[in-house]
This record gives structure tokens, sequence and C-alpha cells, in this order.
């Protein structure tokens, strides 16, 4: 029979990992550590040989910033571009009202805000409108007439300017229409609203025209104060008007037929009168370059009902 410490040396097979004798070992990580260091020596040396930062010189400083500013012009300018063709589009296509004759039927507005309204009638000489509350801003106009060139450009300046941030917190606000000018007299301190159109108006007592903006509907009644103490925020309130369209350019002399024509036909309505104390009020709608036919312009007259009417 065998001993057993004779066979077990023929018992074991030596593994795949028994080259790795403690000397190979020690010898393997030795080389891991000088590999180490070599790493660590050669890293600040590649540091110190890297090439230092070219400095930029005045000349290409200026070049960066001359391209920088094109760049930002150029944005400038699309936004300028696009903000001016889509006012443009405002009046290249125009909105129309609903026409009763040819005349009106060529008649074209700018696509802005207005007023806002309701028709209550059409009759063959005149329409009966009830007009929402409005703002407007308001200023007085030099001399007696309310259609010569000169008066109304300088009072039309000076409430573009009002709307265009001539106001105490310099807000920029957007045109409406029409221009308004009337004969109807303001107490002092009332506040007017500024819409479209341009409203130009007399003061009975002193024989004084009145020319005012509708004001953008957004502000609600908070608009910002004028700087110039000439023009006056105002509220008008609820109405109902008669009003006819007619097209041309607007003179004193063509109003005051239309208004003498206006009142006689509304002597025959049933349902409304004049207000007393009413006077004309002349709208228009289109800035100067349009054409006379293109152009809408409308005469009304201030209404209430007749009693018998209203019970």
């Amino acid at each position: 029979m065998m001993r057993l410490d004779k066979i077990q040396p023929t018992v074991h097979r030596p593994s795949a990992f028994s080259g790795f004798t403690p000397s190979l070992g020690s010898r393997v990580g030795s080389t891991v550590k000088v590999m180490s260091r070599m790493v660590t020596d050669k890293a600040p040396a590649s540091s110190a040989t890297s090439p230092p930062k070219r400095a930029v010189s005045a000349f290409e400083a200026r070049v960066s910033l001359v391209f920088a500013l094109a760049a930002q012009t150029t944005n400038v300018s699309q936004r300028l571009l696009r903000d001016l063709a889509n006012e443009t589009a405002r009046y290249v296509f125009p909105k129309r009202f609903e026409s009763r004759n040819l005349e009106e039927a060529l008649m074209a507005v700018p696509d802005l805000e207005t007023l806002k309204f309701k028709v209550l009638n059409r009759r063959d000489e005149y329409e009966i409108r009830e007009v929402e509350s409005y703002f407007i801003a308001e200023t007085t106009m030099p001399g007696k007439a309310g259609f010569d060139f000169s008066g109304a450009s300088q009072s039309f300046n000076v409430l573009a300017e009002y709307l265009f941030g001539k106001n105490m917190v310099q807000e920029k606000m957007e045109m409406t229409t029409p221009v308004i000018t009337s004969k109807t007299r303001q107490p002092v301190g009332e506040k007017m609203d500024m819409t479209t159109p341009v409203i130009t108006k007399k003061v009975e007592d002193e024989e004084k025209w009145q020319m005012s903006f509708v004001l953008p509907s957004k502000y609600g009644s908070d608009f910002p104060l004028p700087q110039d103490q000439t023009v006056r925020i105002i509220e008008v309130p609820k109405r109902v008007v008669a009003v006819v369209a007619f097209s041309g350019f607007v003179t004193d002399e063509e109003v005051k037929q239309r208004e003498v024509t206006l009142r006689a036909a509304l002597r025959s309505e049933r349902e409304f009168k004049v207000k007393e104390g009413a006077s004309v009020e002349v709208a228009q709608y289109n800035p100067p370059f349009t054409l006379p036919f293109n152009r809408r312009n409308e005469i009304a007259i201030e209404l209430e009902r007749k009693v018998e009417a209203a019970a």
C-alpha cells in the first residue's frame, strides 16, 4: 500500500497563473511604479513647453468690433424692415365698411383699430350708429378754419408727437383711425380718448376747432400723461349718431353743405332727433397719400330718441 505523502505531488496540477511567482510579481510592480513616475515627470514638462497665448492686437480688436456691430445692425435692420412691412400691409391691404352705393364701395380704410359701433338703421341719406365709449387725445386748432392745411398739419403733429412718445413715460402707442375734427364744445378738464379717426370739432363760443386722435383701447383709461399741456385726454361716452360718408379731400365749405343736408334729412327721422346743442364732427380715416376716390370721410351729428319713440 502506497503512502499518501508519496502521491500528493502527483495529485495537484499547476494552474494557469502558476508562472506568477512572488519574485515575478514584485518585478511587475516595480515596472508599473517606474512608468508612473515617467508619466508624472513628463506632465509638467509638456505644460511648460506649450506655446503661450498670442495677444490680440488693437487692429484685430477693432476689426472684431466692426463685425460684431455689423451683425447687430443687420439684425436690427431686419427687424425694422419686418415692422415696416407689417405697417405697410395695413395700408396696402385696407379694409372696407359695408357700402350703400358705388362711392362708398370704392372707399378703403387702413387696417388699424377704430371706433366700435353697431348700426341701428340705414336710410338712403344717412346711417344711424350706436358708438361705444372711447378715449381721445384732443388739441385746439389755430385759426377759425377746421381744414386749412397749415392749421391741420400743426395740430396733427402735436397729437402725433404725444402718441409716438412725447408723454411722461415716453411710451409709443399704436396709431388708430379715424382722425376727428369737430365743433363739439368740450368743458375744460373733461377727459378724452385717443382713437381713429382723427376728429376735428368746433368750440361753439370761441369759434375754435378741435382735432383729436382716438386712443388705443388696450389702455382702458390708464393713458400716459402728455408732456404738451395743449393736449387733453378726454372720455367720450356711449352715444347715438347719424353718419354720412363721402370721399375726396375735406374742405370747410363741403362740411357746411353736408351738415345742412344731413340736418334737413333728420327732420323726417321717426325714431331719433338731433340732440340739443349737438354740432358736426368730421372723421377722416386715410393718410394724405391716399387717392381722393379711395378716401373715406364721415360727418356725424349726435342724436337722441324722441319722447314718443321712447314711450
